[in-house]
């Protein structure tokens, strides 16, 4: 498993990344709410504001489209949401600089939508919750790799840590998550969701990105450039200079 650990220093950043630490500590401090309680009470929370496909599609009416948003805010146990805020804290600052606030954090509630009912629309009868916020990171990851492909990212590899291009890093991540979208009914991982999240990040970022914003800069061939040395005049053996 590639877990990445760090690329840049996000408190020295000219624009702090406000609304990506604010989102780190909504999902804390639920998961803390969560906690909080008995496991009858835990498991209440995560039935009343997860997204349940069966109860979405043909449930109650009108159904609880609230839970689209209210489920990336939930997690089932301390790895679950301590990967996902990893992931977030490593790849959401860069992405909330190029978006700017606001964008970003309508962008990244989208992407968690569009991650939810893509998982709805894999499985409409499968009624327990979906929670987590995979489907809206998995969407920052895929901007990153858009906005900084070729970003030097720390990553641990088994025990090893190890400094390589994000497009390595975001492409292992992608690739492992639409390998596992065959077995994803068998699997308590949502990876339908990870994959509605990727595409609606490869979708909207270009679309809501500010126009300085350059995509894969890095890999883009750079043009040669001439240049001209022009000697001056008094090194010119038919100058002034050269006459006195």
């Amino acid at each position: 498993m590639v877990l990445p650990l760090y690329d840049d220093n996000p408190f020295k950043l000219p624009v702090k990344p406000i609304v990506t630490w604010f989102l780190i500590l909504v999902n804390v401090l639920m998961f803390a709410v969560e906690l909080g309680g008995s496991d009858a009470e835990g498991q209440a929370i995560v039935n009343a504001f997860g997204v349940t496909p069966a109860t979405m599609i043909g449930g109650s009416m009108p159904p609880p489209v609230f839970t689209l948003l209210t489920y990336m805010f939930l997690h089932g146990d301390l790895g679950h949401i301590f990967g996902n805020m990893l992931f977030l804290w490593v790849f959401g600052d860069d992405v909330e600089e190029a978006l700017g606030r606001r964008r970003f954090l309508l962008f990244y509630v989208l992407c968690g939508v569009v991650g939810a009912l893509a998982f709805v629309a894999s499985d409409p009868k499968f009624d327990g919750p979906l929670i987590g916020a995979s489907g809206a990171i998995s969407g920052v990851v895929v901007a990153y790799a858009m906005l900084r492909p070729c970003a030097k990212v720390t990553v641990l590899i088994a025990v090893i840590p190890l400094r390589i291009n994000a497009y390595w890093v975001v492409g292992a991540f992608v690739l492992t998550q639409l390998w596992n979208l065959e077995s994803a009914g068998k699997s308590d991982v949502a990876y339908w969701c990870h994959f509605g999240g990727m595409l609606a990040g490869g979708i909207l970022f270009p679309l809501m990105k500010p126009p300085g914003v350059k995509l894969f800069e890095c890999m883009q061939p750079v043009p040669d450039t001439v240049v001209k040395i022009v000697p001056s005049r008094a090194a010119q053996p038919w100058g002034p200079d050269a006459l006195r």
